[in-house]
């Protein structure tokens, strides 16, 4: 049964992710997070940055790990392909279907139409991330993170691997603090 929920759970994300790995995100958290609770929201954040700062595409990238933590190793294989079958096929009859339709406008209108929504998925998965983290950093901090990253990606042009690299390098090696021993030290003073 776990082998049967893998599968539909990343066929539908192999189904429905129309534009690509950012798209199927908010996708694969529905499936994992709210539907099978396979991830905590923590866990998932951590799977998708530590996600995209390897190379290849994201959604089988996860589907890999996820499918992999689930069920082992037969895990991870009927998950990445059920995120790839989908695509393969769709791909196929769709290059044959509309090479012979390409010149009809409404073929043009569908491929634009879809866009607006794929960008209210990616927006809703960005106020959620935000707010998890404004639990835990306040909103200046995570603010400031958010406008920063943006400015780095977008105007300097930053790979966004390196930014989520260098961000999990500095959590990873900043010294920690040892509250038990600053209360310590507060009291003798």
């Amino acid at each position: 049964m776990q082998q049967w929920n893998l599968f539909i759970a990343f066929f539908r994300v192999g189904m429905l992710g129309y534009g690509g790995g950012p798209a199927s995100i908010p996708l694969v958290h529905k499936e994992v997070v709210e539907k099978y609770k396979w991830l905590s929201d923590d866990e998932f954040g951590d799977v998708l940055a530590l996600g995209n700062s390897l190379p290849g595409p994201i959604a089988t990238k996860m589907a890999g790990y996820i499918g992999y933590r689930v069920s082992g190793i037969i895990g991870m294989l009927n998950a990445v392909l059920a995120t790839i079958l989908p695509t393969i096929v769709i791909m196929i009859v769709l290059i044959i279907s509309l090479n012979s339709l390409r010149d009809q406008p409404w073929v043009n209108g569908m491929t634009q139409a879809v866009v607006p929504v794929v960008g209210v998925m990616l927006a809703k998965l960005t106020y959620d991330f935000l707010k998890k983290a404004q639990g835990s950093l306040g909103w200046v901090v995570s603010l400031s993170l958010g406008v920063g990253s943006l400015l780095l990606i977008e105007w300097i042009g930053l790979h966004p691997g390196l930014l989520i690299f260098a961000l999990l390098m500095y959590a990873l090696l900043k010294p920690v603090k040892d509250k038990s021993n600053l209360k310590s030290q507060e009291q003798s003073s």
